[in-house]
């Protein structure tokens, strides 16, 4: 239990205390209401004694009696009904509540920290009107009254003749039958005389004499002159005198509140409101018996006999009793009691208390227990079995020894008044009353035994429950407490005799005792016990009772020595449920919340769900709205277990409630609403327009839109592309300033910079929702919450704050949802916009809209409506307007040591934009865009550009990591049909034959020598797009043909083109703007190409020249046949390089089309010469020479567009491709030099081009497809693709567990690599006819030619002599001999040849083989010589005939 201000020690003692009558004349108690106080009112604050009493018990030993209180109270003939006493009760509760500001415990108890009120003034308050108002009865006589003081004023004209008539009236009260209400002690009760004088207006002589004349005929001992008044009631007095009076009144102000002219109370039945007006304490002035006031006929509880009890469970009955008690409060707070009294009519009062006791009713007491003390020893010194049998004959109709199961029979037994049962009885209430609690409990044990035998259930219940009081307050503890004498007299109330007032003061009283023997579980299962019976108190229902015995139950289980915390929640949610049911709205809602503090954030979802809807109500119902909102939104935003049905309930009450809350302050700020949720770092924001849909032919750009998915490296790519673009328009160099163009924030984006917008281009925010809960939720008219500082240039304007979307729209247009309907446990993203037409700082806040349900929703049984909600197959369509922040947390900061070691977040600024001056913007439009390609096919597309805004735009380039993929032509793209309609049949090459090679463009990269591999062939390409004057006016468009590729690997290709414009009029915020578009193209395998090239022995051509090479072929049809193609017809075969062009086609078939079905291959063999150049012009040059070789009837211009371009962009694309390192050191050794020098000669930079036409059928319709392979020969004699193979993975090998030798990288060249240094051919007769028998020897003139393949000069050695020694060799292939010098030493320079002009000699016939010579050849300024090698050529036979 709670602590209380009194200990139970003081708490039994006050509770039962001598009770005296008050029988007042008209006079007297006119002159207490002049201090608006009746006379037993008067003497309420001073009626305990300030000193000890002194009393002798029968054994005449002395007896001290301290801190005695006595209980004066007027007569009343009626006793007070159940009913009246259950609302006094209900009202006194309500109307203690906890005092604001109360510091309340902190107990800690586990994990929990509970604030709990330590004290309940409340059940105090409710246990002392209890005990006070219980009506006496006949089987115990503590409440019954000892004495009666009769009371006159010196005022009146006859006061003996008053006293007499008072004294006739309370015997006639006392012994008439006709009264048997109130209760009387014992028949002769001590009368005592009390005569009131006012001081001010009486007469103080008369008063003496009256007072001398009263002492002769009552004696001393029997009458008081109590002086009154001693101030005049309208007269200021600057002496500020106490009111002891208002905490006795306020605390029962029902009980105490009389019938006054000044301010009548009256209790108004619900039966008969105009019929029961009567005052509480039973005066009324007008009826009068015999001259005498009529003030004990009705009770001061008592109610009238035609009207019920409210029912104080009802809300709208409790309200009107509730609210009438504030009323009451106030009436009687202006009311100033005492005013008439000074301190020493103060003392006056005290000292007639202090008189009254000591020479009135102690002394009559200690004669009253004397007396019955001598008749229990009489009784004693009977003999038990003839005291039995007496007792059989004075009550024949008691039948002693009943069964147990007719104890029911027996609890109605009732003894006469002088029983001797009942002489015990009185005598141990007696002495309890006086705190004789030894003789008190002897008594009562003898008492108990009579009453048990006689089973006399009642009675027996009486005594045991006061034995074991009277047995716990001994002094010096000599027996501990019996509990189980409550215990029995506890269940014979409650269950025999059906008395739930007497078994609830058991309970209250045994409580407190084992409380203060800390036995916390067995108080509390004793205060359990009465709760769970279901019995009515005598038609009232018993749901205060049971709430404050388990609200004191609960404070037993936490202040248990191990507390028990979950119990004591649990029992404070059962007393807030019957507070509840009991009308007291604020102590239930006070238990909830106590209760909450345990299963808050424990898991126990439902049962939070429940104590925060009750908290939610009781709230509201106390208008309590911001409580009520608050629990009700912690109901919603948990994620709740409950059904569908409950929660829908929830949502309806929490609506209903907030609309309340609205109404209140209509003008107020938006509130926050809790539903849905809102995921704000999922919060995504767009700038621009929407991407137009794709209207036939004609397809917008992709852009960048609110349906793309967020990808780290596709958006690393188009930065990487934004970043080359912005160097290439500014020469090179990206300005400080720069910052990559974000159309689209989100939570991966970078957004610590505040984002630029663009004046009349909307702004789109998509906001995520979800729903948690299992009911749809419809938000209406929502729409962005924002805040606009706009600025011009002389400053700023004044901030304008919208909140509602239909204001202010000249500023910020802002785009109202009407409907958003969100389902059960859904996730749904909306997306607002925003219209801004003034340029400034803008600031979204959040969102604002109409929370609502649909409608349709069901009811839940058992959790009616509140009121004014309409329940029923439909619910109301009821919303509330509020709003939800924004509130987006940036990242956290984990750069420095003080950010790494604490935790902060940086800005996130993607909901606050700036507004920047107007800008052109662009839309690119795609028409015939294919989106299956065969690889290598060329396909002709046209590209719109359309200027949407009102700036010009101007300095528009594109960008891509796939140039190989597009074109817009070169300048012969004139000659080309400019709009798609003329184009339909055409095909995309140019077709138109032209004498004169064509000079092809100049590339960014270099295929010279010394720049391999380092040219700017390594950086992408910003290609302009050709615009009419360059500038794009507002409003205007152009059409482009634009030239695709397939790429040549197959599959499914991602293509980024990224459109770069300015505006004419340079932006300080914003230089430039971007336009993004990905094409997705699905190319299908087409050709295969692979092409060698090798040098031919024949070393003259026109000009006799060497260098001649011979160009290999092979073109393979790979294609499957899906993309429905019958076959392929090669139409030409072009070349294109700097220095080597094709010169014709050496194949023997007739120049045909060559068709390849699927999985055929063919095979072309062409001759290639060198160009025809100038010698200044060799190295300085970068055009490339385009020749043609044509398998049909009409001539592929190669050096136009597209084809052209194509061969370009595959040519950038090969030089990106790392093809073999310099050394990292060219300065450590000169032989790599020479290395690098000879390798050189076996490189070749020839290009074939392999046109073609495919022929498919589609729908029933034949089509010409057309496309271009490119295959890039670098080396001769090495193998070259069309497209990179693929590499076989290699297999596996075994682990190697030791260091390999650091071998050193020859320098040597390889064999092959000195083959192609100098080039040698001899020159000779195929025979020779020599007449061996007139000349012996046979000169035969043979010619060497020298050729000198590299770019350098070089050193030539020739030597004649054989190299080979052996015999056998020399008459295998026949002996010969050179005549003349037997070596040569020559210079040639770069590109020369010379012919050295010999002589061989034969001595016989045979076949010779003339390739003997061994040439060396080193660098001109490199000390290494290498020799050259002739393996690869073909033998120089030469037949020698005789003539």
């Amino acid at each position: 239990m709670a602590q209380c201000v009194q200990s139970v020690q003081e708490l039994i003692p006050d509770s039962f205390v001598p009770c005296v009558a008050a029988l007042c004349s008209d006079e007297a108690e006119r002159l207490t209401r002049l201090n608006h106080l009746s006379f037993a009112e008067l003497l309420k604050p001073f009626s305990r004694l300030t000193s000890e009493v002194h009393m002798r018990d029968p054994n005449n030993q002395l007896h001290i009696i301290k801190n005695l209180k006595i209980a004066v109270s007027n007569i009343v003939t009626q006793p007070p009904q159940p009913g009246a006493i259950g609302k006094l009760l209900n009202d006194v509760v309500s109307g203690s509540q906890p005092a604001e500001g109360l510091v309340a415990n902190v107990i800690t108890a586990g994990d929990y920290d509970l604030n709990i009120s330590a004290t309940t003034p409340w059940f105090e308050s409710y246990r002392e009107t209890f005990l006070q108002s219980m009506p006496a009865s006949d089987h115990e006589f503590l409440n019954h009254y000892l004495a009666c003081m009769l009371v006159a004023s010196s005022g009146e004209a006859e006061p003996m003749e008053q006293f007499s008539k008072l004294s006739q009236e309370q015997h006639r009260i006392q012994h008439n039958s006709d009264y048997s209400y109130p209760k009387w002690f014992i028949p002769n009760t001590l009368k005592y005389y009390v005569l009131l004088h006012d001081v001010t207006s009486g007469d103080e002589q008369r008063a003496e004499s009256i007072y001398e004349e009263m002492k002769q005929k009552y004696g001393t001992q029997g009458c008081y002159l109590l002086k009154i008044n001693s101030r005049a009631p309208n007269r200021a007095s600057d002496e500020q005198i106490p009111d002891p009076w208002s905490q006795y009144l306020q605390k029962n102000s029902i009980q105490n509140q009389e019938s006054y002219e000044d301010g009548p109370y009256t209790l108004t039945s619900s039966k008969n409101p105009d019929s029961n007006l009567l005052s509480l304490d039973g005066l009324d002035n007008e009826v009068k018996v015999d001259g005498l006031p009529n003030n004990f006929r009705v009770h001061p509880l008592q109610l009238d006999e035609c009207g019920d009890l409210p029912n104080n469970a009802d809300g709208s009955d409790h309200a009107k009793s509730a609210s009438s008690v504030p009323e009451t409060k106030k009436a009687s707070a202006g009311v100033i009691h005492g005013a008439c009294l000074t301190l020493t009519d103060h003392d006056r009062i005290r000292q007639f208390i202090q008189e009254f006791t000591f020479r009135g009713l102690l002394p009559h007491i200690e004669k009253t227990i004397r007396q019955l003390n001598d008749q229990l020893i009489s009784r004693k010194g009977l003999s038990r079995s003839l005291f039995s049998a007496t007792k059989k004959w004075f009550s024949g109709s008691k039948v002693p020894e009943k069964s147990i199961n007719e104890l029911k029979n027996t609890s109605g037994l009732l003894y006469p008044p002088e029983a001797p049962e009942l002489q015990i009885r009185k005598m141990a209430d007696l002495c309890f009353l006086v705190q004789h609690y030894d003789l008190a409990y002897s008594c009562y044990h003898t008492a108990k035994k009579d009453f048990l035998n006689d089973q006399a259930m009642l009675y027996a219940a009486g005594a045991l429950e006061m034995a074991a009081v009277s047995a716990f307050l001994q002094p010096g503890a000599p027996r501990p407490y019996p509990a189980h004498y409550m215990d029995t007299a506890i269940q014979t109330y409650r269950d025999i005799c059906k008395n739930m007032v007497l078994a609830e003061r058991c309970v209250l009283l045994s409580a407190e005792i084992l409380k203060s023997q800390s036995k916390y579980s067995e108080a509390a299962a004793l205060l359990i016990r009465l709760t769970s019976e279901q019995n009515t108190w005598k038609g009232l229902d018993s749901d205060l009772r049971s709430a404050l015995l388990l609200e004191q139950a609960a404070h037993c289980f936490i202040n248990m020595k191990s507390p028990m915390v979950r119990k004591y929640a649990f029992h404070m949610i059962l007393a807030g449920h019957r507070f509840s049911k009991a009308g007291q709205k604020k102590h239930a809602l006070r238990c909830y919340c106590q209760a909450m503090q345990v299963y808050k954030g424990k898991g126990w979802s439902l049962a939070e769900d429940h104590i925060n809807f009750t908290i939610g109500r009781q709230s509201y119902t106390l208008r309590q709205l911001d409580n009520a909102v608050s629990a009700f939104r912690h109901i919603l935003i948990n994620e709740s277990k409950q059904s569908a049905a409950q929660q829908g309930a929830f949502l309806r009450e929490y609506l209903y409630v907030y609309k309340n809350v609205n109404q209140l302050s209509p003008d107020g700020p938006l509130p926050q609403l809790p539903l849905p949720y809102i995921n704000s770092s999922a919060t995504r924001v767009f700038f621009g327009h929407d991407r137009r849909p794709a209207d036939g032919e004609k397809q917008a750009a992709t852009h960048i839109s609110l349906d793309q998915e967020y990808d780290c490296e596709s958006s690393q790519q188009w930065r990487e592309l934004e970043e080359h673009v912005v160097a290439v328009a500014n020469k090179g160099i990206i300005p400080s300033s720069f910052y990559p163009t974000q159309y689209c924030l989100n939570s991966y984006s970078d957004n610590s910079r505040f984002p630029l917008a663009v004046v009349e281009e909307p702004i789109t925010v998509e906001v995520a929702f979800r729903n948690p809960l299992k009911v749809p939720l419809l938000l209406s008219d929502l729409s962005l919450l924002w805040k606009f500082q706009p600025k011009d240039a002389n400053g700023k304007d004044t901030e304008k704050v919208k909140e509602r979307v239909t204001d202010e729209s000249e500023m910020i247009g802002t785009e109202v949802i009407s409907e958003f309907l969100i389902n059960s446990e859904e996730s749904k993203v909306a997306r607002l916009k925003l219209f801004p037409h003034h340029i400034g700082e803008l600031h979204i806040l959040g969102v604002v809209y109409n929370l609502g349900t649909i409608q349709g929703s069901v009811t839940v049984d058992g959790l009616g409506a509140l009121p004014g909600c309409h329940t029923g197959k439909h619910s109301l369509s009821m919303s509330v307007r509020g709003r939800q922040d924004l509130e987006i947390q940036g990242p956290r900061l984990n750069n420095t040591k003080e950010e790494k070691t604490s935790v902060k977040y940086g800005p996130d600024r993607r909901l606050d934009p700036i507004v920047t001056e107007e800008m052109p913007l662009l839309e690119v439009f795609f028409i015939h865009f294919p989106t299956g390609l065969l690889c290598g096919e060329i396909r002709k597309a046209y590209v719109e550009f359309v200027n949407v805004s009102k700036c010009p735009l101007t300095g528009l380039k594109v960008v891509s990591k796939r140039p190989e993929f597009f074109t817009f032509g070169g300048n012969t793209a004139v000659l080309t049909p400019l709009s798609p309609s003329t184009s339909e049949n055409c095909s995309a090459y140019k077709t138109v034959v032209t004498d004169s090679p064509f000079e092809g463009i100049a590339l960014v990269s270099s295929a010279s020598s010394v720049d391999f591999g380092t040219g700017t062939g390594q950086q992408l390409e910003a290609i302009p797009v050709p615009l009419p004057d360059s500038v794009l006016l507002p409003g205007a468009s152009v059409q482009l043909p634009m030239w695709l590729r397939g790429p040549d690997e197959e599959g499914v290709h991602e293509i980024n083109f990224l459109f770069y414009y300015e505006s004419v009029k340079k932006q300080p915020k914003r230089r430039h703007r971007i336009l993004r578009h990905t094409a997705v193209i699905c190319t299908s395998r087409s050709l295969n190409v692979r092409a060698t090239v090798c040098r031919s022995n024949s070393l003259e051509d026109e000009e006799g020249r060497g260098g001649n090479m011979l160009v290999f072929v092979d073109v393979e049809n790979i294609n499957t046949n899906e993309a429905g193609v019958k076959e392929f017809h090669m139409v030409q075969v072009s070349s294109s390089s700097k220095h080597w062009q094709l010169y014709k086609s050496v194949n023997i078939s007739e120049n045909k089309d060559a068709k390849l079905a699927s999985r055929e291959k063919g095979k072309f063999c062409f001759k290639a010469i060198r160009c025809k150049q100038k010698e200044a012009a060799v190295q300085s040059s970068e055009k490339y020479t385009f020749a043609d070789i044509i398998f049909g009837n009409e001539q592929i211009v190669s050096s136009a567009s597209p084809c052209a371009d194509f061969f370009y962009r595959s040519l950038s694309s090969e030089l990106k491709k790392p093809q073999g390192q310099l050394p990292a050191h060219p300065e450590k050794h000169a032989a790599e030099d020479a290395v690098r020098l000879i390798e050189k000669c076996s490189e070749v930079d020839l290009n074939i081009v392999v046109l073609w036409k495919a022929y498919v059928v589609e729908d029933n319709k034949q089509l010409i497809l057309e496309g271009q392979h490119h295959v890039v020969l670098h080396t001769i004699g090495k193998e070259a693709f069309s497209h990179s193979q693929k590499q076989e993975p290699p297999e596996m090998e075994l682990l190697k567990f030791f260091r390999p030798e650091n071998t050193m990288v020859s320098t040597r060249p390889s064999v092959e690599q000195l083959s192609n240094l100098i080039k040698t051919s001899l020159h000779y007769p195929e025979s020779f006819h020599h007449p061996f028998h007139q000349k012996s020897l046979c000169l035969v003139p043979v010619t060497l030619l020298l050729s000198n393949c590299s770019k350098a000069d070089v050193d030539v050695i020739v030597d004649l002599r054989h190299k080979t020694t052996s015999p056998e060799s020399l008459e295998t292939h026949g002996s010969f001999t050179w005549l003349g010098q037997t070596q040569y030493k020559l210079q040639l320079k770069s590109q020369e040849t010379h012919s050295l002009q010999l002589k061989a000699c034969f001595v016989h016939t045979g076949v010779y083989n003339l390739g003997t010579p061994r040439v060396f050849a080193k660098l001109l300024d490199q000390v290494a010589v290498f020799e050259t090698s002739q393996q690869n050529s073909m033998p120089a036979l030469i037949i020698i005939n005789n003539a």
